[in-house]
């Protein structure tokens, strides 16, 4: 307080130095958030970028917008065919997608493409390419060409009951992979190479199993329970907060 008891008020030029700092600072995250998309949760999402600390996000929001996804999927030059809706009551599937088969890339279905929804085949190309590509070439020497799968879209109820919650693959927004083919024409499956004597076999499911971890909603595999002893279920289930099972 002064002589007379009134508080000093600070100098203008330490509240001009403070905006300036601070403009700087905005302008400098503005650039670094330019130069380094995957963190910037308003920048499209792109699959060329590498993962950052908005890419779960940015897929996450793919499932409430399925405009969105497809524009992802075009600028990713990803191939696919829209369908037309399917189903009737909690079992419409609203939002139908098939993938066109890339070798190259690994998005090679067996038996068939599966219909899904579209934020579950954006999830899944996201993962083939910056974590089931990555783990394949490291910890076995070959790529992934193909996925084996269990389905897609099932009208039923979690656990195939008549009560509880219904299952996401009611909807199509969840798939179950059962195992992987390679280049070398290697067949990696859950339900045998999981427990199995193949140690690169098992490492590269649990390396897979935890990059699917980081871009969909619910991850479930044998350590879950003995239904899944044989695949990975996989889904893009909206939830709260961004939660995520992961087992």
């Amino acid at each position: 307080m002064g002589r007379y008891g009134q508080r000093r008020r600070p100098p203008i030029d330490g509240w001009i130095f403070a905006l300036f700092v601070l403009a700087a600072l905005l302008l400098f995250a503005r650039a670094w958030l330019h130069d380094h998309p995957e963190h910037d949760p308003w920048a499209p999402l792109d699959i060329a970028d590498p993962a950052g600390w908005a890419t779960s996000r940015k897929l996450s929001a793919l499932r409430d917008e399925p405009g969105a996804c497809r524009a992802f999927l075009e600028r990713s030059d990803i191939g696919f065919e829209s369908l037309d809706p399917a189903g009737e009551g909690t079992c419409r599937r609203a939002d139908r997608v098939v993938l066109e088969n890339d070798r190259a890339s690994g998005l090679v279905f067996q038996p068939g493409a599966p219909p899904a929804t579209c934020a579950v085949h954006a999830a899944l190309a996201w993962w083939m390419r910056h974590e089931v590509q990555p783990a394949a070439e490291t910890i076995l020497g070959s790529r992934v060409v193909a996925m084996e799968h269990l389905g897609t879209a099932n009208c039923r109820r979690i656990g195939g009951g008549d009560s509880g919650n219904w299952s996401e693959h009611a909807t199509g927004n969840a798939i179950d992979i059962a195992g992987f083919v390679l280049a070398d024409g290697r067949r990696i499956r859950v339900l045998a190479d999981w427990k199995g004597t193949d140690e690169d076999a098992a490492s590269f499911l649990r390396t897979a199993r935890d990059g699917a971890c980081l871009v969909f909603s619910t991850v479930l595999s044998p350590e879950y329970n003995a239904a899944h002893a044989d695949h990975f279920h996989l889904d893009q289930a909206g939830r709260m907060a961004g939660w995520s099972a992961c087992r």
